[in-house]
């Protein structure tokens, strides 16, 4: 099992405390994979909405998104099994792509049944970003009938890799993650833009978070992709160092049948979504009141 110390729980429930609403309540899902953290906000008859996080960033990020789609929906934002948050990792690990699909299915099956939808719809909306994306879209071609509408925000390793200089520079953080190799990383893929102090407290507690990390693998396979017949709203990062947007814009309109497609101005790969421009939140809330609803 992990563990995670007081001073990452407490940096998280500072996140919570000066970004979230009041109203934010928590609930532990039970899977196969361990127990789920889950952040919810909004009417609990409202439309369900996912967010998925990227990797070592907690799902206190969504706070902006999470305000901004409170209000017509039900948000339920999920700490990955086995990356930073409190969710807590069992001791039947998610080893493949099966299993993560398996841990998602859980996680639908209690924000549908239990902990808020109400029964209104049969499906949720997903929305992630980054690996989460990569996750969410895997999902959505895992199991369409339960995926309404999806967002993908600056997704990586769905349509093109990761650019070469991106992997390098990344490197040093990713075999010792310590907590300065990691904010250098950050300041040199956002061009040193300034981000919440609390959150990069929380950040920087990540650095020590205990070593399993989230499950990785290959891109959608393209007859999947083609066989997508839900909504898409793909959300690119204009100055994004994780790759070349454009080339992920052509391969995804290549793809998917049913994709609209915005470039997000200024924003970098780690700018969002926690200082995305208001652009975004309002993008993905007009995507949703068309296709998210159930009407």
């Amino acid at each position: 099992m992990e563990s995670t110390d007081d001073g990452f729980l407490a940096a998280y429930d500072a996140v919570l405390a000066a970004r979230w609403p009041a109203s934010t309540s928590s609930a532990e899902i039970r899977t196969p994979y361990g127990t789920t953290h889950v952040n919810s906000v909004g009417p609990a008859d409202a439309p369900p909405v996912v967010l998925l996080h990227g990797g070592g960033t907690t799902s206190t990020v969504w706070s902006g998104t999470a305000r901004a789609l409170g209000t017509a929906h039900r948000v339920h934002a999920v700490d990955t099994v086995g990356d930073a948050g409190r969710s807590v990792a069992g001791e039947r690990a998610i080893r493949t792509l099966r299993d993560q699909m398996a841990w998602l299915d859980a996680v639908l099956d209690a924000v549908l049944d239990g902990i808020g939808a109400s029964g209104v719809s049969p499906a949720v909306s997903l929305c992630g970003h980054s690996y989460g994306a990569w996750s969410a879209l895997h999902y959505a071609a895992h199991a369409p009938a339960r995926v309404r509408a999806l967002v993908l925000v600056d997704p990586t390793n769905c349509f093109t890799g990761f650019s070469r200089r991106y992997l390098l520079r990344a490197l040093p953080m990713l075999l010792r993650p310590t907590v300065r190799r990691r904010r250098a990383f950050l300041e040199w893929e956002t061009r040193r833009a300034a981000l919440d102090e609390t959150w990069l407290r929380l950040y920087d507690h990540a650095a020590a978070f205990p070593a399993a990390r989230p499950l990785t693998g290959p891109r959608p396979g393209p007859e999947a992709l083609r066989a997508l017949r839900l909504p898409v709203l793909l959300l690119l990062a204009e100055r994004s160092r994780a790759h070349d947007i454009g080339r992920v814009a052509a391969s995804a309109a290549a793809l998917l049948p049913r994709v609209e497609t915005a470039v997000l101005p200024g924003a970098t790969h780690h700018t969002l979504p926690l200082a995305a421009p208001a652009e975004m939140d309002a993008r993905i809330g007009d995507f949703l009141a068309a296709h998210g609803r159930g009407d």
